[in-house]
């Protein structure tokens, strides 16, 4: 049975990042049941994601139980999955998610799956660019690097 790949949230979207700044990410994992046949017995299986693993792709990797979430400006920063580069670069960006399932046969009781399975995103590109603010007679500027 294929299992879905969760997609890969990056914001700030668009590709691009800044150095020193949180980028946050998530995915959209959810449980799902499947129901298969098999020797003519029905099997049902519910199936969970129970560990992310980001991969930022300068070396730096972070598990958790969470999924992420999307920006809310009413939230911490300790709510989001994030990390920040440290220098400029281009970095390929994915997160593995780690399932786990149980199964029952013709609606019989529950057992656990020993062992789990992982499905990782299609990586994203992501350029991570330096800014350099100048002050000019009207505000400040940011130049790009």
């Amino acid at each position: 049975m294929d299992l879905p790949r969760g997609e890969l949230v990056i914001q700030p979207p668009d590709g691009e990042t800044l150095v020193n700044i949180d980028t946050l990410v998530h995915t959209e994992a959810e449980p799902f049941t499947e129901t298969v046949t098999l020797l003519g017995r029905s099997i049902d299986l519910d199936i969970t994601p129970a560990q992310f693993t980001w991969t930022f792709g300068d070396g730096a990797s972070v598990t958790a139980t969470d999924p992420g979430r999307a920006y809310d400006p009413g939230l911490p920063m300790t709510a989001y999955v994030s990390h920040q580069y440290e220098t400029a670069q281009q970095a390929d960006l994915a997160v593995t998610t780690t399932w786990t399932a149980r199964w029952r046969v013709d609606g019989g009781i529950w057992q656990d799956v020993d062992g789990t399975v992982e499905s990782t995103s299609p990586a994203q590109t992501l350029q991570v660019r330096t800014a350099t603010p100048r002050l000019t007679a009207t505000g400040v500027t940011y130049t790009r690097e």
